[in-house]
C-alpha cells in the first residue's frame, strides 16, 4: 500500500473516513470490545445517515446495530443482522497481540458478511496493522492510519 491522502486531527480522520464510505448504506465495524467500540461510536456518528453496526470481536452473533440519539451514538441492546455490509471497517485493537485474532478467521467473516462488490477499510491508529503484519495477510481496500501525540500542560 502506498500514501495517498495526509490528515490531521480526529476531525481529518472523520472527514476522511467519511468520504471512502461515501456510497456505502451499510456499514459495519469489528473491533476489540472496550477499546474499539468508541471509536467505532465516533466513525458511526460521522455517517450516521447510514445504517452501521458492531461486531465485537469475530463474535458475529452478538452484532449490534448503532442508533443515533441526541447525545451521541450508542449500540442497540437486541442483536443485528451484518449480512450484506456495503462496507466492512476492521478496527486496530483487533491486531493487538492480546485478543490472539486469527487473520483467516478474519478473512472469513469478511468473507460471510461483506456484498461482493463492498469495500475493507481498516482503521487503525501508530500504524498497527503493519506492525502485526496484517497489510501481507488482509487484502484492505484502505487503511485510514493516524498518530497521537500529545503533552500535559499545567
Amino acid at each position: 500500500m502506498e500514501d495517498v491522502e495526509n490528515w490531521k486531527g480526529i476531525n481529518g480522520q472523520l472527514v476522511t473516513f467519511k468520504k471512502e464510505v461515501v456510497d456505502a448504506e451499510k456499514i459495519t465495524f469489528v473491533g476489540s470490545p472496550g477499546v474499539c467500540t468508541p471509536f467505532a461510536e465516533l466513525l458511526a456518528y460521522a455517517v450516521r445517515d447510514k445504517e452501521t453496526h458492531f461486531i465485537p470481536l469475530l463474535d458475529k452473533e452478538d452484532c449490534h446495530q448503532f442508533e443515533s440519539k441526541h447525545y451521541g451514538m450508542v449500540l442497540k441492546d437486541e442483536v443485528s443482522n451484518p449480512q450484506n455490509s456495503d462496507v466492512v471497517v476492521l478496527l486496530g485493537g483487533l491486531s493487538m497481540p492480546k485478543y490472539d485474532v486469527d487473520t483467516g478467521e478474519v478473512k472469513s467473516l469478511v468473507g460471510d458478511i461483506l456484498k461482493e462488490d463492498g469495500q475493507l477499510i481498516g482503521v487503525c491508529f501508530m500504524d498497527m496493522f503493519t506492525k502485526a503484519g496484517w497489510l501481507e495477510k488482509i487484502d484492505f481496500d484502505c487503511v485510514i492510519d493516524g498518530t497521537l501525540t500529545g503533552v500535559i500542560k499545567k
